[in-house]
């Protein structure tokens, strides 16, 4: 047997030890990238996965199509891409789409959590006109924008996505998401057009619409017509009435013509005006009427949304401002309830 010295056998695990510190020192990164970034690549690592957006329960509309006489039924989702390329120009900004599509989605829910289809087919939710929300599918969209479809759908479709599973609410509930073309400058109070007041649906000023392509029209037409429309008779001094209240919106409320009091809604209605906003000259046998604004005016308008977007707001400064005191929440628990309603 060979004996060491205690000096030999301690330089010989000297020379062991150190050859095997590199080693050591190495071994636990023999697999880690190699970037030269190690800190960062290690913060990266204990970063926890994104988690995924909830889903929600699948939800189905049924649409009356009024041409074709049928119902259609198609994703919640498919249907509102459907309502944002009908109900807004697919050219205004993307902030904009996003606000309409929040405001369709909206919609939507709150009619089938309400069911209320009186006058609708069996089946049907909503119609696909102006009396719920405009809507068109794929191939009716192709046929109307032609070349530019391709763009227009993807802008629209990035709209919808960006704000998909979420719907505005007041008190925890959907709210009316009520929307309209163009403002004459201020936005109306629900009450002044329908019975009921709500809370959210008040008048704010819209200064973006002033000058807009919807802003100002004028309307022709004859004294007869206009007697007969309204059911009055002008007075012979070539007057035609005298405004004797005006709205929240700087609308007409009412007016005396000829000691007949009319609301300006009826006006607007029998007259086929674009708003209540109107001005009104004789000329002749003709009356020549100012319009300003373009719709009922409560709720959100169109052009106002783009204005503010083209300012760089974003569809949350949007709706927000339209739809006093209202919160942008998830739609599951609304979804939820409609399907446990089936």
């Amino acid at each position: 047997m060979i004996k060491f010295k205690p000096i030999l056998l301690l330089s010989a695990l000297l020379l062991v030890t150190t050859l095997m510190i590199p080693t050591l020192l190495v071994l636990p990164f023999k697999d880690a990238k190699v970037s030269g970034k190690l800190g960062e690549e290690l913060q990266q690592q204990e970063e926890p996965p994104a988690a995924a957006k909830p889903a929600g329960p699948a939800i189905d509309v049924s649409v009356y199509r009024t041409m074709a006489k049928k119902v259609e039924t198609l994703p919640l989702e498919e249907y509102v891409v459907g309502v944002v390329a009908s109900e807004m120009p697919a050219d205004f900004e993307k902030e904009a789409l996003k606000a309409q599509a929040l405001t369709a989605r909206t919609y939507i829910v709150r009619q089938m959590m309400g069911k209320v289809t009186e006058g609708l087919p069996d089946g049907a939710i909503v119609t696909d006109t102006e009396n719920h929300q405009v809507y068109k599918n794929e191939a009716e969209l192709k046929k109307i924008w032609q070349k530019d479809y391709s763009w227009k759908i993807k802008k629209i479709k990035e709209a919808v996505s960006e704000t998909s599973g979420q719907i505005l609410t007041y008190e925890g509930k959907p709210i009316e998401a009520q929307f309209f073309s163009t403002a004459n400058g201020y936005t109306e109070s629900s009450e002044e057009v329908w019975s009921n007041a709500m809370p959210y649906l008040k008048s704010v000023e819209s200064p973006w619409d002033v000058g807009t392509p919807k802003y100002q029209a004028q309307k022709e037409i004859t004294v007869a017509e206009f007697e007969a429309k309204l059911g009055v008779k002008l007075p012979a001094d070539n007057t035609i009435g005298t405004v004797i209240e005006r709205t929240a919106g700087k609308r007409v409320g009412k007016v005396d013509i000829n000691g007949k009091i009319l609301e300006g809604t009826t006006i607007r209605t029998d007259l086929g005006l674009r708003s209540t906003d109107f001005t009104w000259e004789r000329k002749g046998n003709n009356i020549v009427i100012t319009t300003k604004g373009f719709g009922h005016g409560v709720g959100m308008s169109q052009y106002g949304a783009n204005g503010m977007a083209a300012e760089g707001k974003t569809f949350k400064d949007i709706v927000t401002y339209y739809y006093k005191g209202v919160e942008i929440a998830s739609a599951d628990q609304a979804l939820t309830k409609i399907t446990a309603k089936k």
